[in-house]
């Protein structure tokens, strides 16, 4: 069975071998390591030791050679008894040379998610009754400044709804609210944001209308209402940190899937939000920019809800609310996939 997945749990869980595509400045090369996900990430750092110091040794005596080569050529040019050892050289170098260098070593991604937060009051998020109808039944929740809190559930409960409903700021009882991405839900039951919270939300579907034919320097410069513009100097920097350096004069809609979900988390910086809403934020994260994801989860002064079916993601979080196939909704203590 070959399956393709940036999938921590099931790979941990089902693979015994696992090839990995990386880049280099030639394409990307595979390379296959023999075990599983538990002794990865020390063989491939093994590896990549390797390759640099062979590729080292090749420089080392591609410059030996070519020294020797120049000298000889010199001497030649006085002794016609250095002119065969002259062309032996040569011959040497150009067989060396023809023979190409050992594998290059990968490009190794180095991110550096950097999400602050700041001070917001004691309780961030009080939910009386709420319920979306048709998704999940009238619910209470609270939710204190520093809290990890998971939403998990099956596809359809109304995970999604939940937290777009949430992004909207609305402490208002219309019934009905127009998310960030222009949807409008419908609801009833009560929702109450705390002091001085500001919402930093992502979006599962990276469907931004808000981002669309724009490139990514474009939008850094201009800012919004939660953000301030960049000059071109920062936001390539900035862009560098989430490894989009190369990416910076595309246009959103024209990344993939893994590059938007780093643009999005960029962004998420950049508002200096005290509560970020993520839905699915690890959906298309390579394993580097998963791992970068929670070491600044860890270090944010601030409080994270988030929808995901991640296992191994959820395992940083300390609450969790499930939502049941038949439109209950519980907080339990640890994860609960069932």
């Amino acid at each position: 069975m070959l399956f393709i997945s940036h999938d921590r749990e099931l790979i941990a869980t089902a693979a015994t071998k696992i090839i990995t595509l990386e880049p280099t400045g030639a394409g990307a090369i595979s390379w296959t390591h023999g075990g599983s996900l538990d002794s990865y990430a020390e063989a491939r750092d093994h590896r990549n030791r390797r390759l640099g110091e062979l590729r080292k040794r090749w420089d080392e005596e591609r410059v030996h050679l070519r020294t020797l080569v120049h000298t000889l050529r010199e001497k030649a040019k006085y002794n016609d008894g250095m002119s065969a050892r002259y062309h032996a050289a040569v011959t040497r170098l150009d067989r060396f040379e023809a023979a190409g260098p050992p594998t290059e070593v990968p490009c190794q991604q180095h991110l550096a998610m950097r999400l602050q937060g700041g001070r917001a009051g004691k309780r961030v998020l009080r939910c009386r009754k709420l319920s979306v109808p048709a998704k999940f039944q009238p619910f209470d929740a609270e939710v204190f400044h520093g809290d990890r809190v998971a939403v998990l559930g099956p596809n359809g409960a109304g995970k999604t709804h939940l937290l777009a409903l949430l992004a909207a700021e609305g402490n208002v009882d219309t019934g009905q609210q127009r998310t960030p991405l222009g949807r409008l839900i419908t609801y009833t039951g009560d929702v109450q944001l705390g002091a001085r919270v500001r919402i930093g939300y992502f979006s599962q579907t990276q469907a931004r209308p808000d981002l669309a034919h724009k490139t990514l320097l474009q939008v850094l410069h201009e800012g919004d209402g939660q953000r301030d513009g960049l000059v071109r100097e920062d936001a390539s920097r900035a862009l560098a940190r989430y490894g989009l350096a190369r990416a910076a004069e595309q246009y959103f809609d024209q990344l993939s899937g893994g590059q938007q979900a780093r643009f999005q988390i960029l962004l998420l910086e950049l508002s200096r939000a005290t509560m970020l809403l993520l839905d699915e934020p690890t959906d298309n994260l390579d394993f580097e920019s998963a791992e970068a994801l929670e070491v600044a989860l860890n270090e944010f002064q601030g409080t994270v809800i988030a929808v995901t079916h991640d296992r191994w993601f959820a395992k940083n979080f300390d609450r969790y609310l499930i939502f049941r196939t038949d439109g209950s909704v519980e907080e339990s203590e640890r994860p609960t996939w069932r």
